[in-house]
């Protein structure tokens, strides 16, 4: 979140600003992927999953290893590029993994998925997020679940920010957005949840994650 704050009203300002955030720095997959993913996909069954905003496709290459068919959908060229790299790196194939840059919003599809997944789907300027989680839910298949994730604060060690941020979504605030109807929906977790990471000085840090896990009933 500490990239220079500006206005972006036009689909192609939004690829630049990732296209430049994405060019800023090399890529290196750890092949970790954030512990409430880990802690609350690991018991499903694997199937097809849908990661919107995949960046460099960190998750999306941690469900393919762990049996999932994966598709990655990201508005950077260059981060699915970086994507299509590694999976190749890792010895995934396309029945494995697949990933596409697009715009959500210009993005359709006819499939549905067992597992659509939405992490730190955040910018520092504003964006039209409600409508996107809920084209989100209509990608999800019956039986099926929709994880969104997204940071709740700012990062312990974060300084202040010298700009007007947009407002951190809390779970109530992305289940209003959802706009779910309770028949076809069963909210099976909306908290914020905290984990412990290594900051920049070396130093423990405490980071929010605001964690939205819901399932659609078949």
């Amino acid at each position: 979140m500490s990239q220079h704050h500006e206005h972006h009203t036009k689909e192609h300002d939004d690829v630049a600003f990732w296209e430049n955030h994405y060019g800023q720095s090399e890529r290196v997959w750890s092949g970790k992927v954030n512990q409430v993913i880990e802690n609350l996909v690991a018991p499903l069954a694997p199937g097809t999953s849908l990661d919107i905003g995949c960046g460099e496709g960190g998750d999306a290459l941690w469900l393919a290893t762990h049996g999932w068919k994966a598709t990655g959908v990201d508005i950077s060229p260059t981060a699915v590029k970086r994507a299509q790299e590694e999976a190749a790196k890792h010895g995934l194939d396309a029945g494995q993994t697949r990933f596409i840059a697009s715009d959500l919003a210009a993005w359709n599809t006819g499939e549905t998925f067992d597992l659509v997944t939405l992490s730190f789907f955040q910018a520092p300027f504003e964006f039209p997020r409600a409508s996107f989680l809920r084209k989100a839910a209509t990608l999800v298949a019956p039986g099926g679940h929709l994880l969104a994730l997204s940071h709740a604060s700012m990062p312990s060690f974060a300084s202040k920010p010298d700009h007007q941020m947009p407002v951190f979504p809390s779970p109530e605030k992305e289940l209003e957005a959802l706009a779910l109807d309770p028949a076809q929906w069963e909210v099976l977790c909306a908290e914020v949840r905290e984990r412990t990471i290594i900051g920049p000085d070396g130093n423990p840090a405490t980071l929010e994650d605001a964690v939205v896990f819901v399932q659609r009933k078949v």
